[in-house]
């Protein structure tokens, strides 16, 4: 079953050996549209039965299959194949993120179409990448680096960004000639049939690519099989520190990006208005469900309550609606109990904070996963909506004493993905960016690149996506001493 607009041939099925089949279970996950709270499609449920039949699949593929021992040349042309196949969904994979997790429609092409074209440049990238160089060597006289794919590869990707997220480990694990089990969210699986199905429609051998999308139990259960050599994982860090400790275990690769509580320090040559803004613009991009979100506001304590009033009286003209109507600025949150956390937070920071706008439902929303963006002032930064991971338009002004005070407390968190200085002056807040103990620092916004390294410092994950660091996170790297240059 799925929603209009979306077709997709198989969501009664996993593809696992190059094959559509029946899930072990032989059960349904229903998917729930969050601006009605209908269900509006549903997929195969895999179990560990089927995770496991996926791991052999890629295992197979890998060991004894001609994936690996394609020239990079040859793989890079089925991901063109794939490419092609995906630009010309792009309508149907806006449409299933609206649906499935309540993204703007007005912002969903745009963002499906530039996932795409970050394929492209993966691709383009492994097309100048040199898998076999020569390095200097007093030692021998000819000393070779030899990259070579780590191994099966799964792919676990969030409920949030569905789609960019695992294309990008599918781009890289298959440029790199690893296989693959892509494991999406259960509330947002439609994106990954579609590439599945672009694996298929460009011949992709059976077993490089595959698709199981299953509950916490069965996604555990792949994480443990010791055929798998490395998980790639976005998500939560509560998950990240579980696969962590699995991989520990065995040895196995992981990459992981996971959760954040970036801060944006305001110094004073930024004008307040501008501040209010833009920060009000950011906490309510995709409901304020963005790892990287810059949810703390350090703000000279001079200027706090003048920038308060300022960011309330933007939030007060947010338009709340339907995620499809093109008027709409903040459309729900993902999920039922996505919002409970939220409200919870909420509850939370009326004890320890005070609540200066936003903090209910709205009154005009009878149905949906909808709250008003909210801001809380004089926030400690050491209570729990400053220290912990809301997921959602809630923001917190921190207030601090001058610029060091403020390096101080955006780094007083177990988190380090990313963080934003709002000022004029280049200098100043390339200099701050240094001092910040984290993956990313823009200057005046939330700044993103996906061609460039992503990760984070701390809890916030291990590893980077995107750039040179993302493909060599699916590579072994082997050093080979000759007496003479081979003719490779």
């Amino acid at each position: 079953m799925t929603p209009q607009g979306v077709n997709i041939r198989d969501t009664d099925r996993i593809w696992i050996g190059g094959a559509w089949r029946p899930a072990h279970s032989g059960r349904m996950i229903e998917l729930v549209c969050p601006n009605s709270e209908a269900v509006i499609g549903s997929v195969a449920e895999a179990d560990e039965a089927d995770m496991d039949a996926a791991v052999a699949a890629a295992r197979a593929a890998f060991d004894d299959g001609p994936w690996t021992r394609l020239s990079p040349a040859e793989r890079l042309g089925y991901l063109r194949a794939m490419s092609a196949h995906l630009h010309a969904r792009n309508d149907e994979l806006a449409r299933a993120w609206t649906l499935q997790m309540g993204g703007l429609a007005s912002f969903a092409g745009p963002m499906h179409m530039g996932s795409t074209m970050t394929f492209d440049g993966i691709i383009k990238f492994a097309e100048e990448f040199a898998f076999v160089e020569q390095r200097p060597s007093p030692a021998v006289h000819t000393a070779l680096i030899a990259y070579e794919p780590v191994g099966v590869v799964a792919a676990i990707a969030p409920w949030n960004g569905p789609y960019g997220i695992m294309l990008n480990k599918v781009a890289y694990a298959l440029a790199a000639g690893c296989t693959v089990i892509m494991k999406p969210s259960p509330e947002t699986p439609l994106e990954a049939y579609i590439i599945a199905e672009a694996a298929e429609a460009a011949g992709v051998p059976a077993g490089v690519v595959n698709l199981v999308c299953g509950h916490r139990e069965a996604s555990d259960h792949l994480v443990c099989n010791p055929g798998v050599d490395k998980v790639s994982f976005t998500g939560s860090t509560v998950a990240g520190k579980r696969i962590a400790s699995v991989c520990g275990e065995r040895i196995a690769r992981c990459t992981l990006e996971l959760g954040g509580k970036s801060a944006a320090i305001l110094r004073d040559d930024f004008p307040v208005e501008g501040a209010a803004k833009l920060l009000a613009g950011t906490i309510t991009m995709m409901s304020g469900q963005v790892c990287a979100m810059l949810s703390r506001v350090l703000v000279p304590r001079a200027r706090h309550e003048e920038l308060a009033s300022a960011i309330a009286a933007e939030m007060k003209q947010v338009v709340i609606g339907h995620s499809d109507d093109p008027a709409t600025q903040l459309g729900p949150l993902a999920m039922k109990r996505q919002l409970e956390r939220v409200e919870m937070y909420i509850e939370e920071g009326k004890r320890t904070a005070d609540l200066v706008t936003g903090g209910g439902r709205p009154a005009h929303m009878n149905s949906g996963y909808f709250i008003e963006p909210t801001l809380f002032a004089h926030v400690d930064n050491a209570s729990r909506i400053a220290q912990e991971e809301i997921f959602g338009p809630v923001l917190a002004l921190i207030p601090v004493e001058d610029e060091e005070d403020a390096i101080r407390v955006a780094n007083e968190s177990h988190y380090g993905l990313n963080g934003s200085v709002l000022t004029m002056d280049a200098d100043a807040a390339y200099r701050i960016a240094r001092r910040i103990r984290t993956g990313a620092v823009g200057q005046n916004g939330l700044r993103m690149d996906f061609g460039l390294p992503f990760g984070g410092f701390k809890q916030s994950g291990i590893g980077r996506e995107g750039g040179l660091e993302g493909l060599l996170g699916y590579l072994e790297s082997k050093t080979i001493l000759l007496d003479g240059m081979p003719a490779y």
